[in-house]
């Protein structure tokens, strides 16, 4: 069977050389310290570490923090997720079968925002979106964001979600970076946002992916159900249920390979949705890979997770 050894990596970060640049001179005026791995990124570099960990293809997407928004505006912002779109899809016709891509969107504005998707779709053959969690403190679920869900849902996308640090909790600090705790928290806020909002019940042409074993939803969907159902259009926004509402959507497990993070996944949901990712160049490929192995799931889940589910996801990925 085609696949059968395969590993996907369907969190997999790049860098064209104009938002290097942008990126470090964003970092540098914040005072900030460059991530060795993103500083040093090449597409050359890319490959290697595919090859050095087994990985047969990787899906590319950009960073979340700070996206293509770098304080200079809009016009800017449309330009940045243009080049980076280009740059990216020039990655995966230079090297057949080795990557994919969720193109970024400038989000912020809403007619750019409709135009990325029909230039990714159409002329870039994109696989998938790639949208940050939330966008200067607004939350997927807002209704200005209404019109670019219609469109992906139109025509069947599949979006995929990366956290940020939001804005308003950037200050908290017990003693830690801030993104170990609230990256998987805002993942979390955008998941209940859109449930509560009725956007997984409306978008149903929409497949889902969410990063980091969907944050702390695994953890959490039992508070969540609990005080979501109380609500009286509860029966709206998730007919079925909440707890079926969490099932329909897709997870991957970059950085969320420890076996407390993947227990609480697996209880939530089948192994059928959940597809293999890394968070390259700020977490080690290889690692992850042995990481999954060592969980005790069978043979079967291990290779579902590893490459089959994104199969499933991703059509390119069978050819």
């Amino acid at each position: 069977m085609a696949g059968i050894d395969w590993v996907i990596d369907t969190h997999h970060h790049y860098y064209a050389p104009a938002y290097q640049e942008a990126w470090l001179r964003w970092e540098d005026g914040r005072k900030l310290p460059h991530h060795p791995g993103q500083a040093a990124w090449s597409r050359e570099r890319s490959v290697e570490e595919l090859d050095r960990a087994g990985v047969k293809s990787a899906i590319l997407s950009l960073p979340s923090t700070p996206g293509v928004w770098f304080d200079a505006g809009d016009p800017e912002a449309n330009r940045m997720a243009r080049t980076c779109n280009d740059f990216g899809a020039r990655m995966v016709g230079d090297y057949p079968g080795r990557f994919g891509l969720f193109a970024t969107l400038p989000m912020l504005d809403i007619d750019a925002t409709l135009k990325e998707i029909e230039y990714a779709f159409g002329a870039l053959k994109a696989d998938g979106v790639c949208l940050q969690t939330n966008y200067g403190d607004k939350w997927p679920g807002d209704p200005v964001y209404k019109p670019i869900f219609e469109e992906l849902n139109r025509r069947k996308a599949l979006v995929y979600f990366h956290p940020l640090v939001a804005s308003c909790c950037a200050g908290l600090s017990v003693g830690v970076f801030p993104a170990v705790i609230e990256v998987p928290h805002d993942t979390t806020r955008a998941v209940v946002s859109l449930l509560v909002s009725g956007s997984f019940a409306r978008y149903r042409g929409i497949r889902w992916l969410f990063s980091h074993a969907g944050g702390t939803v695994p953890t959490m969907a039992g508070r969540i159900e609990y005080f979501c159902r109380m609500r009286k259009d509860a029966g709206q926004f998730a007919p079925d249920g909440i707890e079926a509402e969490f099932k329909r959507l897709h997870y991957d497990t970059a950085n969320a390979t420890h076996p407390a993070a993947m227990a609480a996944l697996l209880k939530l949901v089948p192994e059928s949705q959940v597809v293999f990712g890394t968070d390259y160049p700020y977490v080690p490929i290889g690692t992850q890979i042995q990481d999954l192995e060592k969980l005790g799931l069978s043979a079967a889940q291990v290779q579902a997770i590893k490459s089959a589910n994104a199969m499933r996801l991703i059509p390119r990925l069978r050819s």
